[in-house]
């Protein structure tokens, strides 16, 4: 079975989708199921993990909703306020349901030391006892307080995303592979090999572009932790579905079949109790 681990849904709203701007014209629209489901059945993928890109529970009722009504959408990565005082409630709440698999929230626009803040692990620190991963989306430079985080909660499921957001262009950062080795340490610690094109400059890029960096999460996770995600989607700024699943798959090729399984649907599944 393939599964997609890192993929998106929204109503287009400007007013509170913000961050996508007049510079991502070929996103400020709908993406719906049904936009989806023919380019996964193109691509012979079987499921997909749909995951929040709003913070709000209006978003994650949404996505569960799509997920309901979508059998190929086999679990939610929403968002809750994991400092709130009720945070309990919302957990047993959204823990009920099935389809709820994790926890994200965008630390790539907060401060570098959110993930260190008391109210946040106090929040995260709670996930595990619903067997709740918790995603953790950080750009390469906040990767110390992601390490510090998954150091203080070794029973907490962690999965990184993007794999830290390097930029691909530029000459490989000696601190981002210190920092990924040190992360890839903790076992408790899956890697998605998501949302790379992305961060190309000017979303230029061959797909051996993309190779050092693969090596790099392969040689630190292991075929064991890495999942396939494709930031659909996100990914279209920069390249079509087909192009961007091809850039892992072709990385792959030499592969066994067992790591293959593996990286393409296995430890989706397993990470996330699909």
């Amino acid at each position: 079975m393939i599964i997609d681990s890192h993929q998106h849904f929204w109503k287009y709203d400007p007013v509170r989708d913000t961050w996508i701007d007049t510079s991502m014209d070929t996103i400020r629209k709908d993406f719906l199921p049904k936009d989806f489901l023919p380019i996964l059945k193109a691509n012979t993928i079987d499921g997909c993990i749909a995951v929040q890109a709003d913070q709000s529970e209006t978003e994650t009722e949404f996505l569960l909703q799509c997920a309901d009504k979508n059998p190929f959408i086999k679990g939610v990565v929403g968002w809750v306020d994991l400092t709130s005082n009720n945070l309990e409630e919302r957990l047993e709440y959204y823990a009920s349901n099935s389809l709820f698999k994790g926890v994200r929230h965008i630390v790539q626009a907060e401060n570098d030391d959110y993930l260190l803040r008391k109210d946040v692990q106090n929040g995260i620190g709670k996930l595990s006892k619903y067997d709740l991963a918790y995603d953790i989306l950080v750009y390469s430079h906040q990767l110390p307080s992601a390490i510090a985080l998954v150091k203080a909660f070794p029973n907490q499921k962690f999965i990184l995303d993007h794999i830290a957001k390097p930029t691909i262009s530029k000459p490989i950062s000696e601190i981002w592979v210190h920092n990924i080795k040190q992360l890839s340490k903790h076992k408790n610690v899956y890697c998605k090999l998501s949302g790379m094109v992305t961060e190309t400059i000017n979303f230029e890029f061959k797909e051996d572009d993309f190779k050092p960096y693969i090596d790099i999460i392969f040689k630190a996770f292991g075929p064991d932790r890495i999942m396939f995600g494709s930031d659909w989607p996100v990914c279209l700024l920069a390249a079509n579905y087909d192009k961007v699943f091809k850039i892992v798959n072709d990385y792959l090729e030499n592969q066994s079949i067992e790591v293959k399984n593996n990286i393409l649907g296995k430890n989706a599944i397993k990470i996330y109790n699909l």
